[in-house]
Parts: C-alpha cells; structure tokens; sequence
C-alpha cells in the first residue's frame, strides 16, 4: 500500500469544518500554549463554542490568537484542518445577545453540545445565575492536509 499526500483546497477546508464537531483548540499566555478538547459548529468562517469559566477562557481573554484543528481518519489515510484565528466572546448584553443566540442555535442542534463544557472536575457553589460563555473563533487563515492510499 503507498499513500500520497495533497494540500486541502479552502472549500475542502471549509466543508471540513462544517461537517466536524469535535477539534482541539489551542491557546497561549506568556509563551506558554494550552490545548483543549473542544465541541463546536462552523457557519460563515466563524466556529461557535460554549464553554465554562477557567483556564482557557482566561488565556483568551488575555490573548485572543487562537488555533483550533480539526481531524478525521479516512479509510487508509486521514485528513486534517487548522484554522488560525482570533477568539471574541458573546456576552449576555444587548450588543452581544444577537451572536450568543445564534451560536447557541447552531450548537444545540447537537444533544451532547453543552454536557462536557458545563463538568468541572470539582464541585462549584450553586450560583444565583448561569457563568457559561459563547463565543467564536473567527477565521483568519486556514490550511489543511489529506493522506490517502494510492494502491
């Protein structure tokens, strides 16, 4: 069996990204990265996410320049997409209600979308209001790659 190797086309990149719901995304403060399992739903260039307050929404919030790749095996061979981009947070405002709503319709379409990022490894105080986050990784480059059997 050979394998043979070719760049993904933007449109490959793009379908990628709509089709997958699972990546992991990258982060870094003082030149140290962070890299997290991560859930989401890609529309218009722009991945939406939720996620619970800790060390990932911190690092971003500190540095918004995000990496988030996707991955998927095929066949003899496997594909994957990275994307370069810059993270900006819905708040719970009227400004930022509009795209906090519409990330929240793209992810619910998906039963498990919210149960990983609403776990925390220690039990929390119950708090008077919700302290989950939307937010979108907003495309800035993109790149991806296939490895496939050329028998």
């Amino acid at each position: 069996m050979s394998l043979g190797l070719r760049e993904y086309t933007q449109a490959e990149c793009h379908s990628a990204l709509e089709e997958a719901r699972f990546g992991h995304l990258a982060c870094c403060k003082d030149s140290q990265p962070y890299v997290v399992p991560i859930y989401f739903s890609y529309e218009n260039g722009v991945a939406y996410c939720f996620s619970m307050p800790g060390r990932k929404l911190e690092w971003m919030r500190e540095n918004d320049k995000v990496c988030l790749q996707v991955d998927q095996r095929l066949g003899g061979g496997w594909a994957s997409v990275i994307v370069e981009g810059k993270f900006e947070e819905f708040p719970d405002t009227d400004v930022g209600r509009r795209e906090r709503l519409h990330a929240w319709e793209l992810l619910q379409k998906h039963s498990d979308w919210w149960e990983v990022g609403s776990l925390k490894p220690k039990e929390l105080p119950v708090l008077a209001e919700s302290p989950h986050v939307f937010f979108g990784i907003f495309v800035h480059a993109l790149s991806g790659r296939v490895v496939f059997r050329s028998d």
